[in-house]
């Protein structure tokens, strides 16, 4: 779906469409105008059988995740800070470039993970950027290209990056050009003073970005993140990549998308 100016939109299938089952959710994504999707976990479907389902529904693959623990469990933010499962890690992260290379997709995005209780932030952060550096060597010439991203702290209290300043000093430190921030407007909206001033600063150092509203996390225009200015930011910088829409519908997906219309002038 393009928006005004060239600013693309993709669909989250983990968050939209979610009437339906979700090998059903590529096509709906199509029907609704979409042309590329994302979505964190395509792990429970063999690569081939999902790279057909875009295949037959026009769509290209964005971003996927690299594997994490089940919803609600500690590990439901990823374990690259998680001292003593580098190993499980790295080899999620090899699975993941290797969906990533079957499917097509740009991005990887790496959770950083929740610090274990008992485990210094120190600690954490020292397995976290030591593994992040392996995959960025191992991603080295695939094409795919790595995202770091913070999380806000109501949501995710104890994760092991602190904000946008720590995610791209990150990325700063790792100096790899196919290592990069993904920018979470929902996310920055609850931990930033000030979005667009955080948006303004980090866009440079960001290869793709989601939305959604806060508080609630529904679509834009249901919460008090100013859309209008976050949409000029990224028009004004010349801002080339995707958007990926990360939101939970306040009613169904296809009535909430009359946002495009009402918010993006």
């Amino acid at each position: 779906m393009i928006l005004h100016n060239g600013l693309r939109l993709d669909a989250n299938l983990k968050w939209l469409f979610t009437e339906l089952p979700f090998e059903q959710r590529f096509d709906a994504a199509a029907a609704a105008g979409f042309t590329a999707v994302e979505y964190a976990s395509p792990y429970p479907y063999p690569a081939a059988t999902l790279l057909r389902r875009l295949a037959d529904a026009g769509l290209t693959q964005i971003l996927i995740n690299s594997p994490t623990g089940d919803p609600g469990s500690p590990e439901r933010l990823g374990y690259a800070c998680l001292p003593g499962r580098a190993a499980e890690f790295r080899a999620g992260a090899e699975l993941g470039l290797e969906y990533a290379a079957v499917l097509g997709a740009s991005f990887l995005h790496l959770p950083a993970g929740i610090r274990p209780a008992g485990v210094s932030r120190d600690r954490a952060f020292a397995q976290y950027v030591a593994n992040l550096a392996w995959v960025a060597d191992q991603a080295r010439g695939t094409g795919v290209r790595l995202l770091l991203e913070a999380q806000n702290k109501q949501d995710a209290p104890g994760f092991v990056l602190d904000d946008q300043e720590h995610a791209a000093a990150v990325v700063d430190a790792i100096g790899e050009p196919h290592v990069g921030l993904l920018f979470d407007v929902y996310h920055a909206s609850i931990d930033e003073p000030d979005v667009l001033a955080a948006l303004r600063k980090f866009l440079p150092r960001t290869a793709h970005v989601q939305l959604a509203d806060s508080p609630g996390r529904a679509e834009p225009g249901t919460g008090r993140v100013p859309w209008n200015d976050v949409f000029d930011t990224l028009r004004s910088a010349g801002y080339e990549g995707w958007v990926g829409c990360e939101y939970k519908p306040a009613t169904s997906t296809e009535a909430g998308l009359k946002w495009i219309e009402e918010q993006v002038r």
